[in-house]
């Protein structure tokens, strides 16, 4: 049996722990140095920097760890090496320091001391759990009606979109099915024979013995007001009129249960301490987001070149490299201007921190901060962002990728892939006799065509791969880690799928196919490569009669 995942309480009790072992021979390392120093004015010249940051960062990680005691006499070793006037002052006090120090540690290493700092930690929790965001776009559908014309009809379409739906004919056994295993979304029929309760007085009983409200979209055969009205009542958050287009439903039931976020928000930490840098990564990973930390300010820009993160997270005092510094090297690249940073200091003088934020970034935090105070700084920040890319790299109709970001995400990735010898596999798509869609049906009902394409691979591929809209009805899909023959197989039930949606303009039904190309990496090397191999795959399909999916020579040569 697998072990259940640690808490964030034994996560920080693994990292203090850890700090605690690691402290001796750092202190024994500072006390060589402070010997140094005491040798001759150069040395002394030379030394105390690196003094002056040891105890900053000593006072910064033990608040953090909650470590008082440390981070007090770290403090005051601080202020002697900037403000004491007296050489022989500053040698008195700073040995002492360091003896007491070394006591502190080994208080904190004895069993007893070391329960009662561990024991801290409570006071850095988060008060309120932060819901994870949720990787998967599959949604659990509780679909209750007891009228069959159009049940087979919505559960197909419902499928077709990747959603696991349950069936029930009777309002007892959906009632008994929720309370024991939550849906993500209801669709509810108001009517039941007599003997049961109605669809709307079910909801209502519902929400009142659940946490929060189940989103539901009711169906009746009643446009009245009142009928509206109770329905609202129930807590139902769509009313549809039998009989019900399926295409309609799904794509409410999409907008009802779609994420405010389809991937969690990435933060790269800088710091060079791995124990301030692990203890807010912690934090963020807690409050659903995905961190990254760096320990060298050097290897910050090429981290965010592959991890591409919505926010920087970066102290202020590292060796090599301040904070400023950095930030100031990254703004001077064009892609990064934009790019929320936000430094973590224990310097506490307003001065020192309005001339540190001179290089443009969002915020200072000091140290300790907070968990809420963390969490709602970085993600108010991050989403802010997160909203004006998207504004920027995404077609405004489908929310899928445009042409210009689809290209430089496949770029990005070809060249990992490079480095990795790894495979990935390319779709381009087009919807068959679209010209004649918009033509016969107008343009509307073409758009509902487009949305509703992107809205099945959207929701049937993963959140890894890269989907696109590549101009008017052609879409490209980079599919990762598989072959051409897996990704024709994919792409194929993906089509045979959507052949079978039915579209309305009006009272007029229509349905639509596609037509697919495949290539695939590193048979084709490159993004265009692969672009124009999948190209001449899809106007093969074209030209043998549409509705299919045709892999390139090449690679139908080496499966």
């Amino acid at each position: 049996m697998s072990q259940p995942a640690p808490s964030l309480h034994e996560k920080l009790n693994q990292l203090r722990a850890r700090f605690i072992e690691q402290l001796p021979a750092r202190l024994a390392q500072t006390a060589k140095l402070w010997e140094q120093s005491c040798a001759s004015t150069e040395e002394q010249t030379r030394l105390t920097p690196e003094l002056h940051r040891f105890f900053h960062s000593l006072k910064g990680t033990g608040r953090s760890l909650g470590f008082e005691r440390l981070a007090q006499l770290a403090d005051q070793a601080e202020a002697s090496l900037t403000s004491s006037p007296q050489r022989a002052d500053i040698d008195t006090y700073i040995s002492e320091l360091l003896r007491q120090l070394g006591r502190e540690q080994q208080h904190l290493r004895s069993h007893n001391g070391q329960q009662q700092a561990l024991a801290a930690v409570h006071s850095f929790e988060l008060t309120g759990q932060v819901e994870p965001l949720r990787n998967k776009r599959q949604r659990l559908i509780y679909l209750c009606d007891d009228e069959p014309e159009q049940v087979d009809q919505l559960i197909h379409h419902l499928r077709c979109f990747g959603h696991e739906v349950v069936h029930f004919i009777d309002t007892e056994t959906f009632f008994n099915a929720v309370l024991t295993r939550r849906p993500d979304a209801v669709i509810m029929d108001v009517q039941f024979p007599q003997g049961q309760t109605a669809g709307t007085e079910t909801l209502a009983s519902l929400n009142k013995l659940t946490d929060q409200p189940l989103p539901a979209i009711v169906l009746s055969a009643h446009s009245d007001f009142h009928s509206r009205l109770s329905a609202v009542r129930a807590g139902c958050d769509g009313y549809f009129i039998k009989p019900v287009k399926p295409l309609d439903l799904m794509l409410a039931v999409d907008e009802l249960t779609a994420p405010a976020a389809e991937e969690p928000l990435k933060v790269l930490v800088v710091d060079d301490e791995p124990e301030v840098a692990a203890y807010h990564a912690l934090l963020l990973e807690e409050g659903g987001m995905m961190a990254h930390q760096v320990h060298h300010p050097a290897d910050a820009l090429t981290t965010m070149e592959r991890f591409s993160p919505d926010l920087l997270l970066v102290d202020v005092y590292m060796p090599v490299c301040s904070g400023e510094e950095l930030a100031t090297i990254i703004r001077q690249q064009p892609e990064y201007l934009g790019l929320p940073i936000i430094y973590l200091s224990s310097e506490t003088d307003s001065q020192k921190q309005i001339s540190a934020m001179s290089a443009g970034v969002e915020a200072f935090l000091t140290k300790p901060v907070q968990a809420e105070e963390l969490v709602s700084a970085v993600r108010l920040r991050a989403e802010r962002l997160r909203l004006l890319r998207s504004l920027m790299t995404r077609d405004s109709m489908t929310g899928l990728y445009n042409h210009s970001t689809t290209t430089e995400l496949i770029n990005k990735t070809l060249a990992q892939a490079h480095r990795e010898n790894s495979q990935h596999a390319m779709a381009m798509i087009d919807i068959d006799h679209f010209k004649h869609v918009n033509d016969t049906h107008g343009h509307l009902a073409g758009d509902q065509v487009i949305i509703t394409l992107a809205r099945l691979l959207k929701s049937r591929l993963r959140l890894s791969d890269i989907i696109g809209r590549y101009g008017g009805e052609e879409f490209v899909v980079l599919l990762k880690g598989v072959n051409a023959e897996k990704a024709a197989t994919l792409i194929n039930s993906l089509r045979e799928d959507f052949a079978l949606v039915d579209f309305h303009a009006g009272d007029v039904g229509f349905r639509c196919t596609f037509s697919a190309g495949i290539s695939s990496f590193p048979a084709q090397p490159s993004t265009e490569s692969l672009r124009l191999s999948a190209d001449q795959a899809l106007y093969l399909a074209k030209d043998q009669g549409r509705n299919q999916v045709v892999v390139s020579m090449e690679q139908a040569n080496d499966c």
